[in-house]
């Protein structure tokens, strides 16, 4: 199932994707996709469901984010080789782990601010995972028993804050635009292999990155088997996965994004982000 939320921001309702790619309100059975329902009990119960009786909305409707309210908003850096070398850094032994603030998150297409005083806003498509139920020390073997879903991520990334101002990663990324998700929260069952998945992303219809999860450095599997053995995670908090590379940071000269420019990221089965890039 395409699980996505719809409508003006704060004010998303729940809805689903039938097969004819028609947006269906589930506003009758579940409040949202928050912490509370982002679990396999959820899924149990859509899938039963009669999609042509849900009720239908306008296509030309506002997506939000596919999540609301995550407990946690976790994120992996630096897992495509090739992102590292452009980067500077070398690649990792053990999986890079960065908070982003649940705060960043937006919807899909909504616009990208550039703070005031930033200087060096970057791009990142990713692939985010939602869990579904409480992972405490799984094992790589079981990971996806707790994976709900996976959506788009662009883990935007003020590199001067991330890299220049000293201390974490954190503050680099958590800006008030800084996680576009979605638009789609896809079930596992629906994606065929999703360690063979391929991303991209345009900036003003130049290509600037493509990649696939063929060349993580860390599977979606070690990931979770390697977080969840020093952190709890429990349904609804987000995983992004890293990046690969075409970043503006590691382009000669760097070229980060200006007011005015669009993006367009794809993934395969998880849809499109389009966003237009502005100044505060």
């Amino acid at each position: 199932m395409k699980f996505l939320r719809v409508g003006e921001p704060n004010k998303e309702i729940a809805a689903v994707l039938d097969k004819e790619n028609k947006i269906r309100s589930l506003s009758n059975h579940i409040n949202d996709l928050n912490p509370s329902t982002l679990n396999f009990n959820t899924i149990n119960k859509i899938k039963d469901l009669d999609f042509e009786s849900l009720s239908e909305i306008d296509s030309n409707i506002r997506i939000g984010p596919c999540i609301s309210n995550p407990g946690n908003f976790f994120a992996i850096g630096l897992n495509y080789k090739e992102h590292a070398e452009e980067t500077g850094a070398k690649a990792p032994e053990f999986p890079v782990v960065f908070n982003k603030s649940v705060h960043s998150i937006v919807g899909p297409n909504d616009n990208v601010i550039i703070p005031k005083n930033s200087q060096k806003l970057d791009h990142e498509v990713e692939i985010a995972m939602v869990i579904g139920k409480k992972a405490k020390r799984v094992l790589e073997k079981d990971a996806q028993d707790y994976v709900f879903g996976y959506c788009i991520c662009n883990d935007i990334s003020e590199r001067e804050w991330q890299k220049e101002k000293g201390g974490q990663w954190v503050k680099g990324k958590s800006g008030d635009t800084f996680g576009p998700l979605g638009p789609y929260l896809v079930t596992k069952d629906e994606i065929n292999n999703v360690n063979d998945l391929n991303l991209s992303l345009d900036v003003n219809a130049k290509r600037h990155q493509t990649g696939n999860t063929s060349l993580m450095i860390f599977n979606f599997n070690f990931i979770i088997a390697h977080l969840s053995s020093f952190i709890t995670l429990m349904p609804g908090d987000i995983i992004t996965t890293g990046t690969p590379s075409g970043v503006g940071l590691g382009m000669i000269p760097p070229q980060f994004l200006n007011n005015g420019d669009e993006m367009v990221l794809e993934v395969d089965q998880l849809g499109q982000q389009k966003t237009k890039v502005i100044s505060e």
